[in-house]
């Protein structure tokens, strides 16, 4: 039986009994893969990794990028959480996108990252795909923002990609399924082998006055399956959220959190989780200064250098509305901060550098700048599912290149 798509289908080369590559498209959901494909042993399953690797950002990215950016998400995000749900389909992606090389492991926050390249919070912000990323050869990973409670975000359209300029810019407005929904997922996802984020920020129904509160009870949440705790007080996107960067506000923000962790971690006969503090590229250089200074103060355990920018600086077209962009843009900016940051400090905070991150060299500009880990989103949603692999690959080469036995090494070589 011929369905929609059967004109776009082609034999698979290698794949069992003949199978094909069909792109089916079914109203605005651009690609799935042909039930003869499901994997039933080792062989199909690799054929399969391999139908993602070379059908999906070869031919079917084109396609994605006509349908609107956030429904394109959610089919992406279905299918993820179908890879998450089995083992032997995780074994098999793994197989072709998980790159390993003794250089890439480093120790931050007592933990085990077996190489810098994480995903940024943004794109599973719901924990729901959180088991696929370490197949898809991550280090870490980020998810959220998640909140105290549910809330829908802002209105739609809210997620538009910027192609000319490699970017994205999005005004979500923290959508989420709330923290217990997040909690939930991940006590359900089990110890992952990679370290496992959860980002956190204020409910949009909160007054600033009553976040200190808010925070904490996400915080309470989410302690028991968090690994570190990243403390979203820069997205652009939810009214009045980065007024909680002034040192008044951020200080008391930060001192209630790492008291409470303390409390809980004490509590349950373990050591409490690094809590990291999420900071905006739009700063100026006395408001970044005062952050920095509170970090310290605070004793926060990291940053994450940077958020969404407001500046529309250098796009290849004017961009009307409110919302922050990611990707390209914003590379030399963030980069700029962690240089900034890592200075400031003298190297004694770690840095999580995210912002433009789209090959070994861009990660690696960061890693010497003073990023002990880097982060990246839209670089994954240009490069699809190898990018990881290639951005882990690269590094390896340019640390062999420098002559630095590990990527600690290389951290903050710039300032030498």
């Amino acid at each position: 039986m011929r369905n929609r798509a059967s004109a776009f289908t082609r034999p698979v080369g290698g794949c069992p009994g003949g199978a094909r590559e069909p792109l089916r498209v079914q109203g605005p959901l651009p690609v799935s893969v042909d039930r003869r494909l499901r994997p039933r042993r080792a062989e199909a399953l690799i054929c399969g990794a391999r139908l993602a690797r070379r059908v999906l950002y070869g031919v079917a990215r084109p396609i994605l990028f006509r349908v609107d950016p956030e429904r394109a998400h959610e089919f992406a995000a279905r299918r993820l959480e179908g890879l998450a749900r089995s083992p032997r389909a995780l074994k098999a992606v793994a197989a072709l996108y998980r790159f390993e090389d003794p250089r890439l492991e480093s120790q931050v926050w007592g933990l085990r990252f077996p190489n810098p390249v994480g995903l940024a919070a943004g794109f599973d912000k719901d924990a729901r795909m959180a088991a696929a990323f370490p197949s898809l050869g991550f280090g870490f990973l980020e998810v959220g923002t998640v909140t105290s409670v549910a809330q829908p975000g802002n209105p739609k359209p809210r997620l538009f990609r910027l192609p000319e300029d490699r970017a994205l810019l999005n005004r979500l407005g923290f959508n989420n399924a709330g923290a217990d929904a997040a909690a939930q997922r991940l006590a359900r996802a089990g110890r992952l082998p990679i370290p496992v984020g959860v980002n956190i920020g204020k409910a949009k129904v909160v007054p600033n006055e009553e976040a200190v509160k808010d925070y904490v009870t996400t915080l309470e949440k989410v302690f028991p399956h968090a690994d570190f705790v990243v403390v979203n007080v820069s997205s652009p996107n939810t009214p009045g959220l980065r007024a909680l960067q002034d040192r008044g506000p951020l200080l008391a923000l930060l001192t209630a959190l790492k008291a409470r962790a303390r409390d809980l971690a004490s509590a349950a006969r373990r050591q409490p989780p690094p809590i990291l503090v999420k900071i905006a590229p739009d700063l100026e250089p006395e408001a970044l200064a005062d952050a920095l200074d509170v970090a310290r103060a605070a004793d926060v355990s990291g940053l994450v250098a940077t958020n969404t920018t407001l500046s529309r600086e250098g796009l290849a077209r004017a961009i009307e509305g409110p919302g922050g962009v990611s990707g390209a843009p914003l590379r030399e900016r963030a980069t700029a901060f962690v240089r900034e940051a890592w200075r400031a400090t003298g190297g004694a905070i770690p840095i999580v550098g995210v912002g433009g991150v789209f090959t070994a060299r861009d990660a690696y500009e960061k890693i010497r700048a003073g990023a002990s880990l880097v982060e990246l989103y839209t670089g994954f949603i240009y490069g699809g599912p190898a990018t990881a692999k290639r951005v882990n690959k690269g590094l390896a080469d340019l640390l062999a290149r420098d002559g630095f036995a590990s990527v600690a090494e290389a951290v903050g070589a710039d300032h030498a």
